[in-house]
């Protein structure tokens, strides 16, 4: 297994090689990669000629949140690919536009502050020319499963907002999982620039060195990219790629319902059925678990009770007992079945894994809590475990 690294990531590209705190491991988890950051390799798909600078505007509406990233870069390329840096940034207040399905208005109205700050954050005169797009993620991804017509009333509200301001709306729509893959590993290869460098004699340059493979939690799916010498068994896993005059061969795979978000809505589920208290919960805190929102999510439909009253309310008490929170979160595992030469987990083809890693979005923030809040060391996988059944042996008054 390979072991991790901790890296946090601000600013431009300068300001993040000067302030990063590394620990030498190998999996690096950086703050900011998740997110639209990593549809930033849609910005070379409208780079222009010219002498001026251009600008790009991308809205990443993820399952929890949207952020909006205003990207800048000079006008000409190298090696048919742009140089882009991030200019400025805006979260969006609320939800993501998924919980916005029965107030599809409310997604669009949602995005109105920000769009505002990009009017003032891009010069007036590159308004009509600076591309806008919206790119969904899971969240969007498993309301189209569950109601299409929900989720193309959300799209559509968003798009009628965007239309209204006077940049170059390119369009708004739903990430397959392999583009979400593909996105994280591109820009955070990019951004710790591992496809090409800056060098001090002013010319770029192709580093003499290889990719980081990407580790992506999000709040309803978890993916996991890295690039691969030979032929993946199951193509729909394998992207072709040429960045920067150079070819790769990656592995991405999206693990719809493992992110953070629907993982404790599962364990939530699981606790139920088989416990009748949460063991992962701390000892001292409980909960009224209303049953229809847990069982709501496509991502728990299989663990719904064939009789169930969705108005019921249950209480839910912690027991702060890491044995049995780490069975519980093992349950949502398959490790049985594979009908390849060789699988990750619930069946899904995985080619040989090589080299480092870079974790990013909630493997950040996780780490990042129990370092600067508990206070605990989280350097290796080991530090990161005894953390973990730190945390969790603790009652809720400690």
């Amino acid at each position: 297994m390979h072991k991790p690294t901790f890296q946090r990531q601000h600013g431009d590209l300068k300001h993040r090689r000067q302030r990063t705190k590394q620990v030498p491991e190998r999996v690096r988890y950086p703050a900011t990669i998740g997110g639209a950051s990593r549809i930033l390799v849609w910005t070379r798909l409208f780079l222009a000629d010219g002498c001026h600078p251009q600008y790009g505007i991308v809205l990443d509406a993820g399952s929890s949140h949207t952020s909006m990233f205003v990207y800048k870069w000079p006008a000409d390329k190298e090696n048919d690919t742009g140089i882009v840096g991030q200019h400025s940034s805006c979260d969006v207040r609320g939800g993501g536009i998924s919980s916005y399905a029965d107030n599809p208005s409310g997604a669009g109205q949602s995005l109105v502050a920000c769009l505002e700050q990009a009017l003032r954050d891009v010069p007036t005169e590159r308004h009509a020319g600076t591309p806008l797009y919206l790119g969904a993620t899971a969240g969007m991804r498993l309301l189209n499963l569950t109601n299409p017509e929900a989720s193309a009333n959300v799209l559509a509200a968003v798009m009628r907002t965007l239309a209204q301001y006077p940049f170059d709306f390119r369009g708004a729509r739903i990430l397959s999982g392999q583009d979400e893959g593909v996105f994280g590993w591109v820009t955070a290869n990019y951004l710790l620039e591992n496809f090409i460098k800056y060098g001090w004699v002013g010319r770029w340059f192709r580093p003499r060195k290889g990719t980081l493979g990407a580790m992506d939690l999000g709040g309803a799916s978890t993916q996991i990219t890295f690039e691969t010498a030979g032929p993946v068994e199951d193509r729909a896993n394998e992207v072709r790629l040429r960045l920067y005059g150079q070819h790769y061969r990656v592995y991405t795979h999206s693990f719809l319902c493992y992110g953070r978000d629907q993982v404790l809505q599962r364990l939530l589920a699981s606790a139920l059925q088989t416990h009748g208290f949460h063991p992962c919960w701390p000892r001292g805190y409980a909960a009224q678990v209303l049953l229809e929102d847990v069982y709501k999510s496509p991502c728990t439909v299989a663990q719904r009770p064939q009789t169930l009253n969705g108005s019921a309310r249950v209480s839910l008490s912690g027991s702060s007992d890491p044995a049995l929170c780490r069975d519980l979160v093992l349950g949502l595992f398959s490790f049985s079945s594979c009908r390849f030469s060789r699988c990750s987990f619930d069946g899904i083809p995985q080619p040989p894994v090589t080299g480092n890693f870079i974790a990013f979005s909630a493997f950040f923030y996780t780490v990042d809590f129990l370092r600067t809040v508990m206070e605990l060391p989280v350097a290796s996988l080991q530090q990161l475990e005894v953390a973990a059944v730190t945390v969790c042996s603790q009652t809720w008054a400690e």
